[in-house]
């Protein structure tokens, strides 16, 4: 799998997070890569399942909120540890620009069909969560519908507006923006990560599984 071109997303992303907080890489990740990815999402559609709000025993499902479907990803899959070793690649340049001590990396593939949506939130709150960035990469190129809304820290007003297209990677601070996923008209298909700091206190070990 080529990497090579991985360098000039990972020049984009910290620039972007040092300037605004968030970035969008066009053709940040390999095609050959992106299509394995798809490939690999849309064979384990049969095991997605309804996603929740919140974690662990907070969890809760809340179709009002968000409808979409997902799959976390399995660290014995050869095709989702090549994308896992490049965000290995971006945790740790990010540390290494920011001294910020991300401790490890999420995520899971996201299936929107006709009419799913996810309403206006956040990833993370301030002091009550151990996200730190979170990434939106996209497998396919729907015709309309299934957008991300970006919106300004504290305000109401809309920072950017990004049509899903595949290979382009998003990344945006957790705790700062809140975002949404505009309801989708045509299919479309994501992988949403987030990179987390170590918060373990006491014994009790964070992240947890």
């Amino acid at each position: 799998m080529r990497t090579a071109n991985f360098n000039l997303t990972l020049e984009h992303v910290l620039d972007h997070i040092h300037q605004d907080g968030y970035g969008v890489i066009d053709n940040a990740i390999d095609e050959n890569l992106i299509e394995l990815l798809l490939t690999d999402c849309l064979s384990q559609q049969a095991l997605f399942q309804l996603a929740g709000i919140g974690r662990q025993l907070d969890k809760q499902l809340n179709p009002t909120i968000r409808s979409d479907k997902t799959k976390w990803f399995e660290h014995d899959n050869l095709i989702q540890q090549h994308y896992l070793a490049l965000m290995e690649q971006l945790r740790t340049a990010i540390n290494r620009h920011f001294f910020l001590g991300l401790f490890d990396y999420e995520c899971h593939y996201a299936t929107y069909h006709h009419g799913d949506f996810y309403k206006k939130h956040f990833d993370a709150f301030k002091g009550r969560s151990n996200r730190v960035f979170t990434t939106v990469l996209y497998l396919n190129t729907p015709k309309q519908g299934g957008e991300l809304v970006i919106y300004q820290p504290k305000s109401k007003d809309v920072l950017a507006t990004i049509a899903p297209k595949a290979g382009t990677l998003v990344v945006f601070e957790s705790e700062r923006f809140a975002h949404e996923v505009l309801p989708a008209v045509d299919i479309r298909h994501s992988i949403a990560g987030w990179f987390r700091k170590n918060n373990s206190v006491n014994g009790v070990i964070d992240p947890t599984n």
